[in-house]
């Protein structure tokens, strides 16, 4: 009896070693979060990150030498090779275009440490691509927008099955500086990312065109923006945080005979509704090309 209990203590003494040797390697990496790629977007993510880990904590790698300098300086994040990002961080962003992920992946897959956290945010390339090419099921799927470089961004992720809760806490609290988060599943990303992803750019082609409509009317350029901007984010704050519904908010603005239902009227006879949709549709269409 006593000889098995010394065998047990002795299993479970080594089984505490084993699993302090494991935090013991994740914990002495040089750098908590790391960026492959300082384009816009990676830039932007790193940004939010140095703000919740430190500027000490985060390191990128650019194949471009000159775009790596810049986003250090701009970020106060270190500058390093690629072989230095790989085993000194815990959790690496991947910000590179779809088309050289997988080329990428195919030549540091066998430098990635097995306790490395990999975050993708490549449109289109699903998780099985990644992990395939990889040979590492540590990952999560994102897909950021730029606005997270000013801490109002809507980012959506899918964790990988190798991808324990630990590890998505330790993404979550990265990223919390970025601005929202959604968990969402694989099959739903591709179509939220249409949205959340790609209308940015169609709510800023909005922007501008109130404000050159004021111009027309007379507004100098300067508050034409500066209006049609702020304009758009209470009225965008109005609808999240009041829960109505879009088409009953328009209807409060619109008085009977006033001079709203005649603004929207125009946008009306221009298909402005089906215009925005449509944006959205190709945008999603686009991601589905991308896959083949």
């Amino acid at each position: 009896m006593n000889d098995t209990k010394d065998t047990n203590d002795t299993n479970d003494m080594n089984d505490t070693k084993d699993m302090n040797n494991v935090k013991d390697t994740k914990n002495s990496k040089k750098f908590r979060v790391g960026t492959i790629g300082a384009g816009n977007m990676g830039g932007a993510l790193l940004s939010a990150a140095v703000r919740s880990v430190g500027k000490e904590n985060a390191a990128l790698y650019d194949i471009d030498e000159e775009r790596q300098n810049a986003a250090a300086k701009s970020t106060g994040a270190s500058a390093v090779d690629l072989d230095t990002l790989l085993s000194e961080c815990r959790c690496i962003f991947l910000a590179v275009k779809p088309a050289v992920l997988g080329k990428l992946l195919s030549e540091i897959k066998d430098k990635i440490p097995p306790e490395t956290l990999l975050v993708s945010m490549a449109a289109g390339v699903s998780l099985s691509d990644i992990i395939g090419a990889s040979s590492h099921d540590k990952v999560i799927r994102i897909m950021p927008n730029t606005p997270v470089s000013v801490g109002e961004g809507m980012i959506l992720y899918c964790p990988a099955r190798g991808a324990s809760e630990s590890d998505v806490d330790e993404f979550l609290e990265i990223v919390k500086y970025a601005g929202k988060t959604d968990r969402i599943d694989e099959g739903l990303i591709d179509a939220a990312a249409a949205l959340s992803g790609c209308a940015p750019a169609f709510v800023y082609m909005f922007c501008e065109a109130l404000a050159d409509g004021a111009v027309a009317c007379g507004l100098p350029r300067d508050r034409a923006l500066r209006y049609a901007c702020q304009t758009v984010l209470g009225a965008a704050a109005l609808a999240e945080k009041s829960k109505k519904h879009p088409g009953a908010l328009k209807d409060e603005v619109c008085s009977p005979g006033g001079t709203t239902i005649e603004g929207v009227r125009a946008l009306e006879k221009s298909a402005f509704r089906s215009a925005a949709a449509e944006a959205v549709i190709a945008a999603y269409e686009k991601t589905a090309r991308l896959k083949k």
